[in-house]
């Protein structure tokens, strides 16, 4: 247990039977009453995003969430096999979990897996990933002046919009939050 006094971003806390991650926390004290600490919250499981007050020293039940690094394996159809690095033991993740991550997951590659009570919270994935384009139609000369951009797909199969002189085969920096081309990978 804790006190809204000790709320930090990033904690999870353990409300009404759910799990909420704090976003961003404010105390404040009006002018007469007592303090007050304001804080937005995101639900682990549904992503849905709500305003909280708290009075300043209520006691509240934090989350123990374990994040590990792991390495991802397969995809077996049904879910996705991660490896933790430092046991060899194996986790199948349901694909819902998953979500949009997917569009960035190759074999062997690491991501943050939240767990909290043996169940799977959520999957964090870098801020951004090299991938290689396998198809994209190809450009014309004198298109790098331009902003305009086309649709080439990654060697996962997720489809982005890059700009007209990137051509099939190169490798390019994805932002895994909102899949925006960041760039061409050199070497």
């Amino acid at each position: 247990m804790a006190t809204t006094n000790d709320l930090k971003n990033g904690m999870v806390l353990k409300l009404d039977g759910q799990l909420w991650q704090v976003i961003w926390f404010q105390h404040h004290k009006p002018g007469k009453g007592g303090a007050v600490v304001r804080t937005k919250l995101k639900s682990v499981e549904s992503g849905k995003t709500v305003d909280k007050t708290f009075n300043a020293d209520v006691k509240v039940e934090v989350a123990s969430v374990d994040k590990r690094t792991m390495e991802y394996l397969y995809n077996d159809g049904t879910s996705y096999v991660f490896m933790d690095t430092g046991t060899y033991d194996q986790l199948e993740i349901a694909p819902d979990i998953v979500g949009d991550a997917k569009n960035f997951l190759l074999e062997n590659q690491e991501a943050i897996v939240a767990t909290n009570e043996g169940r799977v919270l959520y999957l964090e994935l870098p801020a951004s990933v090299e991938l290689e384009i396998t198809f994209t139609e190809p450009g014309l000369a004198g298109d790098s002046a331009t902003g305009r951009t086309k649709p080439a797909t990654l060697q996962t199969g997720h489809e982005i919009q890059v700009p007209l002189f990137i051509t099939q085969g190169e490798k390019v920096k994805v932002d895994t939050r909102d899949s925006s081309y960041l760039g061409r990978v050199k070497g």
